[in-house]
């Protein structure tokens, strides 16, 4: 047996089963966004060809030496799906929250044409906090009613019957995730932990450079199947 066709099968064998990990325990929503999630059924299929391949050729007349240059460079190639396996399966949040960046400071523009009518929702909202001509419709929906759902997110100093309704928008993965938020006011003092998901109903008022919900209820609820939304 060659020894790098050993170890080489051993990555393989590494990726392939964390792509069909991720398929059996439901975590791939927190890694990827539904426009992007096609890739891990295609890699698990693909990966799982490549290792019964690479298995097949294990025996050679010829057995390759592995080098310690190699080794290491396979090693790397496992330390992702280690570390994948080891962490919890947690979303982005609070945390998260306070070193990316947000919708009012990135690169992020959306479509605003349908913020003037409608049910207004959470990109709805990002799209606003971007645009100029979006806020404005924005504006002249002030007092409808909306239903967001988020985790509660507290800058220092605020009120203990406000905080802050978090919700991570992206475009391929977790990585390149821009936080939307919105302030809640008039919430049970005190009642909702940072981290914890909840559904906030109420008014919207967008003012100056936020949007403020003034809160007829808010409820704690579990975390989404999909934590993330999609730009």
């Amino acid at each position: 047996m060659s020894p790098v066709r050993v170890a080489s099968a051993l990555a393989l064998a590494s990726w392939a089963g964390l792509f069909w990990f991720l398929i059996g325990s439901g975590r791939t929503s927190l890694y990827l966004s539904s426009r992007t999630d096609w890739v891990v059924p295609v890699g698990a299929i693909v990966l799982t060809a490549a290792l019964a391949g690479r298995l097949l050729s294990l025996r050679t007349a010829r057995p390759e030496a592995l080098t310690r240059r190699e080794a290491l460079a396979i090693g790397l190639t496992i330390l992702p799906v280690v570390t994948v396996l080891a962490l919890p399966p947690a979303s982005l949040g609070s945390f998260a929250a306070d070193r990316r960046s947000s919708l009012a400071s990135a690169g992020f523009s959306g479509d605003a044409g349908d913020i003037s009518s409608g049910e207004v929702t959470l990109v709805d909202v990002a799209s606003a906090l971007r645009s100029g001509e979006g806020m404005q419709q924005l504006t002249k929906r002030a007092g409808a009613e909306v239903g967001f759902v988020g985790f509660v997110t507290r800058d220092p100093g605020m009120p203990a019957d406000e905080f802050l309704l978090t919700r991570f928008l992206v475009s391929c993965c977790a990585a390149d995730a821009l936080s939307i938020q919105v302030r809640v006011v008039g919430a049970p003092p005190g009642r909702f932990e940072a981290d914890q998901w909840v559904r906030a109903e109420g008014l919207l008022y967008p003012l100056g450079g936020e949007v403020i919900v003034d809160a007829t209820l808010v409820e704690g609820v579990p975390r989404p199947d999909r934590p993330y939304l999609n730009s």
